[in-house]
């Protein structure tokens, strides 16, 4: 590998004074004014300039993607351009997310723990509440990468999905402090909230509202970034960028030209089962998984695949060749932009991290699937009539008509070999996604595959000392908090050393969960509530959290959670129970709030009168 740049370099190179790494702005004035011209010294503060040399930097992560839907991770979805970028760099095996969305962008772009950054739920005035870890609100003393980047000479751009505007900051008035704009990003185009249509976005560029061009949302994010980059390229070829990548795909609704969904005709008819069984056998022969794994059992509340009748086999299916397509096409634009970097000559200087789902795969397109959003009428019907529905507008699935989610069964099948799916910050499945690596300059081998424990907030500090810059004390003047994430760079060249993320806490909506080098406790709570009335009827019943059954697992012989040790080990979960507790004092997680604290409108926000509306 490369030796990375020292902070002495680039003190010189930038002309920095101290290594408090003021910005220039920040400077106080160190010229003399004098009561005559030849009485004074002129001064200027410099310019930030990066080193030179100094890579590009790509952030790409996706939205709803189980750990086993991408062929870069076993799957049978082709993702192609990730397969060349894993092929020429390193694949992490064992990456983790805060299980959604929200959580685990702000703690990506800031490098420390959601809830610390006031981000344990949204920034949505129906799931933010009046508390530290809750209000949505991320302080200016937790700076983005953007920020120091941009503070350090690069160029700095967003596009796709942001998500952590507050609602009540988020029209064309402002304040725009919490907008894209406002931490860090020179430029941005894309969407403020947590999901949009991809037809029909309701879409942002800078600080301004704008017509969408009828266009799918991928192309467009996809078009405007590399006109940034190009743009960039022609005035200042020596200056490098941070590209910030976060396409709403695969978030529902799922949607995407027939030509792509079309691709996966047939493909699925064998079903989820089949489905889970051929994906562990390819994630095994990647080494992707440990040899001796095997599959969890089936969520108790997912029919087997043969059990189904002809008509739900033939809608389910339909429903995974459009979730396929639509991740096809999403690799597809993210080929664009790595083809325009290839062909400019930049790709060999760029650093990419790709991280594949901000969660695992969603469980929010109930057993059925949804074609189109629910209505307060349609939650009362019985399962016969939503598949009746269902069957009746099944053209509109994937097209811009339609608002299509695809059935649990298919949220479970995606995130092959783990338990449960997305909002489950206790099991795998929810935190468990793969993370790419790639970096021609810096990462020796090719096609590698790295075991190492690792969390979204170990990418900031990754990132800054692979480009040799400080984590800085001030960002515009304002002090920083310490950064919590560990950097993998120990990880790049060898494959054996020791994990060095040794601890990471989860908590999403009451479930919960405490990793401890290689040993990890969780709690699920309201364990069988998908959605609140998942089924017809099926209604939110409070529960105390100290009713919640605490699991135990050694993850270091038992990677996918199958063998429950907390009867057997009574003392490790009591102590790692203890972690937990201190983990969650320190980054602001109490008090334990959970869906139906929002739903009985226990939260109140002074902004928001009918909480039960805004969140369904």
């Amino acid at each position: 590998m490369k030796k990375f740049l020292s902070f002495t370099a680039i003190v010189s190179t930038i002309g920095f004074l101290s290594s408090s790494n003021v910005s220039a702005q920040e400077q106080p004035y160190q010229g003399v004014a004098g009561k005559t011209l030849a009485d004074s010294k002129e001064w200027w503060a410099p310019v930030p300039k990066a080193p030179a040399g100094a890579p590009n930097v790509i952030w790409i992560i996706l939205d709803d993607v189980g750990f086993g839907a991408t062929s870069t991770f076993g799957g049978v979805i082709r993702t192609p351009t990730l397969d060349s970028l894993a092929n020429n760099g390193l694949r992490y095996t064992n990456f983790h997310t805060c299980a959604i969305c929200a959580p685990t962008r702000s703690a990506l772009l800031t490098g420390r723990n959601s809830h610390f950054v006031h981000e344990g739920g949204f920034s949505h005035i129906s799931t933010s509440a009046g508390f530290p870890g809750y209000d949505g609100r991320i302080p200016s003393s937790d700076g983005t990468i953007a920020e120091i980047l941009r503070q350090n000479g690069y160029n700095t751009y967003a596009v796709g999905k942001y998500g952590l505007t507050p609602d009540e900051d988020a029209t064309d008035l402002g304040p725009f402090d919490r907008w894209p704009s406002g931490k860090g990003f020179d430029h941005f185009f894309g969407f403020l909230g947590s999901q949009t249509d991809q037809y029909k976005p309701d879409l942002v560029e800078d600080n301004t509202h704008v017509t969408p061009d009828g266009r799918h949302l991928n192309e467009q994010i996809t078009d405007k970034a590399i006109s940034y980059l190009a743009r960039q390229h022609r005035l200042a070829p020596d200056k490098p960028f941070f590209l910030y990548y976060a396409p709403g795909a695969t978030h529902a609704p799922h949607q995407v030209d027939k030509y792509w969904s079309d691709q996966y005709k047939g493909k699925f008819d064998e079903g989820w089962d089949a489905f889970r069984e051929k994906v562990l056998a390819n994630q095994k022969k990647q080494g992707i998984v440990p040899a001796y794994a095997q599959l969890p059992a089936r969520n108790p509340r997912i029919q087997a695949w043969a059990s189904l009748t002809t008509d739900q086999k033939k809608l389910f299916a339909r429903f995974m060749e459009v979730y396929a397509g639509y991740l096809t096409y999403t690799d597809y634009q993210i080929g664009r932009l790595v083809n325009y970097l290839r062909e400019t000559n930049q790709l060999s200087n760029t650093l990419v991290f790709v991280i594949i789902g901000d969660n695992g795969a969603s469980k929010e397109g109930t057993y059925e699937g949804v074609i189109t959003p629910r209505t307060n009428s349609a939650r009362l019907k019985t399962e016969p009539d939503f598949l009746k529905t269902n069957l009746e507008n099944i053209d509109s699935i994937g097209t811009p008509q339609g608002s299509a989610n695809y059935p649990l069964g298919w949220a479970q099948a995606a995130n092959t070999p783990f338990r449960e799916w997305k909002q489950d910050a206790d099991a795998e499945g929810g935190t468990h996604n793969p993370l790419i690596a790639f970096y021609p300059k810096g990462i020796k081998e090719k096609g590698g595959i790295r075991s190492q424990y690792g969390h979204v907030i170990d990418l900031l500090p990754t990132t800054l000392e692979i480009l040799g810059l400080p984590k800085p004390d001030l960002i515009r003047g304002v002090k920083q908090d310490s950064v919590q994430g560990t950097s993998l760079v120990y990880s790049f060249d060898d494959e054996q050393s020791a994990s060095r993320h040794v601890v990471q806490h989860y908590y999403i909506f009451g479930s919960r969960s405490i990793y401890y080098n290689g040993w990890k406790a969780e709690a699920a709570h309201h364990p069988d509530n998908i959605d609140f009335d998942f089924r017809p009827g099926q209604t939110v019943t409070d529960k105390s959290f100290d009713d919640d059954t605490w699991e135990l697992y050694n993850l270091k012989e038992d990677f996918n959670e199958r063998n429950d040790l907390a009867k057997k080990l009574p003392e490790k979960l009591a102590e790692l129970k203890k972690i937990f507790d201190e983990q969650a004092e320190k980054n602001h997680l109490y008090p334990l709030i959970d869906w139906y604290d929002v739903y009985n409108k226990r939260i109140h926000h002074p902004n928001g009168s009918d909480t039960q509306a805004l969140i369904k």
